[in-house]
């Protein structure tokens, strides 16, 4: 094959990758705009803030009796025997690695606040994403961004932004205009 030919080739192949690269349709939507339409949403939000209030009075007490002993400890230290400080010592110890056990346990990485969560949001965000690529197959889009989302989002017109077909999609009406919302 001569050089000509593999350049005409070449030039096909960017002329048509790139023609189907802008050919692509694109949207975003607005997850909080969304999930505010959702009573399911704010019912699990008002049962974890209950749960994660309770748990932090519960690691907060715990924590205040750790400072009480420290307390006692710092004004008996003096009249102490070394065995007795040590005593005391590992008491305060044992106390606050039971506390710091239980804030884990309760707030840590894949704790009971966030299998919470998990078990409360799953089914609506199964709902929600079910919405949106019904949307998006209806309106033949190829790509649904999330402008609330950690992706960064310089820039969405209004014209793109499906966020009232989704809130419609999943049985609710949205109300005026998304730029006059508040944040």
């Amino acid at each position: 094959m001569n050089v000509e030919k593999k350049v005409v080739i070449i030039f096909l192949f960017v002329f048509f990758a790139s023609a189907s690269l802008f050919a692509q349709r694109f949207a975003y939507v607005d997850s909080d705009y969304i999930l505010k339409y959702i009573p399911e949403y704010s019912s699990a939000q008002k049962q974890l803030d209950v749960l994660s209030a309770n748990w932090q009075k519960e690691v907060d007490n715990r924590f205040a009796e750790v400072d009480k002993l420290t307390k006692a400890y710092q004004a008996d230290q003096v009249l102490l025997t070394e065995e007795m400080r040590k005593q005391r010592e590992n008491e305060i110890k044992e106390k606050e690695e039971i506390a710091k056990d239980y804030q884990r346990l309760k707030f840590g990485f894949e704790g009971d606040l966030f299998k919470q969560r998990s078990k409360l949001m799953k089914p609506i965000q199964d709902r929600v994403a079910k919405a949106i690529q019904a949307m998006a197959d209806a309106l033949q889009l190829d790509m649904v961004f999330d402008k609330n989302s950690e992706i960064t989002f310089l820039y969405g017109s209004p014209r793109l932004d499906k966020s009232k077909d989704v809130v419609t999609r999943l049985g609710y009406k949205p109300d005026g205009d998304l730029s006059k919302q508040k944040k």
